[in-house]
């Protein structure tokens, strides 16, 4: 009889265990089936956005101008990650104002200035400033999705406000660039800084 309350007591510890291990493997379960559709819905979000922002990118370029000079190519570049992926591959060889846009990732900071556009990824929104300076009077049209890009120097900047993408333009670097953007886009923008 003695050994009965050990008994119970063994019994009971092994009860607990297993509903533990129960309640483990059940989280366990839910957390990998959950987790990927919420990882999922979170990328086919991001995957939107970058659309919606190669679109804006089109028009923005659709609505500069850019000094005769400039040829029959509209050299767009990435500069930094890439999050577009194949969006931004849409607007190869599309044609605006009479010229071509090529799409092209630079690594190299140095083939920058052989860009009409630039799209700078918010993985180099920390060395914009010096890039920028570099860039300073040449026919480029500066664009970002980075907090603060314009007051940096980039002349057309997007963010997601209220799930929709908005930008503000700094027509100071767009004048000093020598390009001219047209009285529409301005009129869209949240904010023109002067």
């Amino acid at each position: 009889m003695p050994d009965e309350p050990l008994f119970n007591r063994l019994r009971k510890r092994s009860d607990k265990f297993v509903k533990r291990s129960i309640w483990n493997i059940l989280l366990a379960l839910y957390l990998g089936f959950c987790l990927p559709a919420f990882q999922s819905e979170a990328i086919a979000d991001e995957i939107i956005e970058y659309q919606v922002k190669a679109a804006f990118i089109y028009n923005f370029i659709a609505f500069t101008h850019w000094p005769d000079s400039t040829g029959q190519t509209i050299n767009l570049c990435i500069y930094g990650e890439d999050y577009f992926g194949q969006e931004i591959d849409k607007l190869q060889n599309r044609s605006v104002n009479n010229r071509q846009i090529k799409v092209a990732r630079i690594a190299d900071f140095d083939q920058l200035k052989a860009c009409q556009a630039i799209f700078f990824s918010k993985s180099v929104s920390g060395q914009l400033s010096s890039i920028l300076n570099d860039l300073q009077n040449e026919p480029i049209l500066t664009l970002a999705d980075s907090p603060n890009a314009t007051a940096q120097g980039i002349a057309i900047n997007m963010s997601l406000s209220n799930e929709k993408i908005v930008f503000e333009i700094n027509l100071a670097k767009v004048r000093g660039a020598g390009l001219d953007i047209s009285s529409k886009l301005l009129q869209l923008a949240t904010k023109v800084h002067q």
